[in-house]
């Protein structure tokens, strides 16, 4: 009786499979699955392209109409070169790059709006000047036209990429800063074997 009663207590004691929660401490590697390195620089040459892009034709009449375009491009610029820089883990980086990332995203989607409503203002059409019976001219001038739509559509294109690249950049820094909650803790299973009996 006293041998059951002790084997009972070591049992209670000693469970054979203790389940408990702890916090992941690797989850900070949860943002290098992202690709920030590749994202960012990503971000970086396809801003400079549309900078670059935006310069190849003379402003018109509005010549303030690209500063506000110019500086979101800015911003994405910024969130880019941060997101490498959080590639190291630092916590305090990492919040930064999330606040960027972010910010760059608000700033790609005003791009993208800032294209549709100013495409006239900045890739002006009309061949209707030309048309006075030379055809030469009037032929230019619709390639010119075609021309300029293929750089709006290649723009769109660009544009809606770097806020898709902002907006995954954000949620997986957003996993590891626990900005919407805290850190998610894990299950941890520990199987205990008997004592041998002797």
């Amino acid at each position: 009786m006293e041998d059951e009663a002790a084997a009972s207590d070591s049992s209670t004691q000693n469970p054979l499979v203790t389940v408990t929660f702890q916090r992941d401490a690797n989850r900070k590697q949860k943002y290098l699955e992202a690709e920030p390195k590749a994202l960012g620089i990503t971000q970086i040459v396809l801003t400079v392209h549309q900078i670059l892009c935006l310069s190849i034709f003379p402003p018109n009449h509005r010549n303030w109409g690209r500063i506000p375009f110019i500086v979101s491009s800015l911003l994405v610029i910024i969130a880019g070169s941060v997101s490498i820089a959080a590639k190291n883990l630092h916590l305090p980086t990492l919040r930064g790059s999330l606040g960027m990332q972010i910010v760059s995203s608000g700033a790609a989607f005003f791009n993208v709006i800032w294209l549709v409503v100013d495409i006239e203002s900045f890739y002006p059409g009309g061949c209707w000047r030309y048309d006075d019976g030379n055809s030469t001219a009037v032929q230019v001038c619709h390639a010119i036209g075609r021309t300029k739509h293929h750089l709006f559509a290649q723009n769109m294109i660009v544009q809606v990429t770097l806020f898709a690249i902002s907006v995954t950049l954000a949620v997986y820094a957003c996993k590891v800063v626990n900005c919407c909650g805290p850190a998610p803790k894990m299950p941890v299973i520990m199987l205990q074997t008997p004592p041998a009996d002797p």
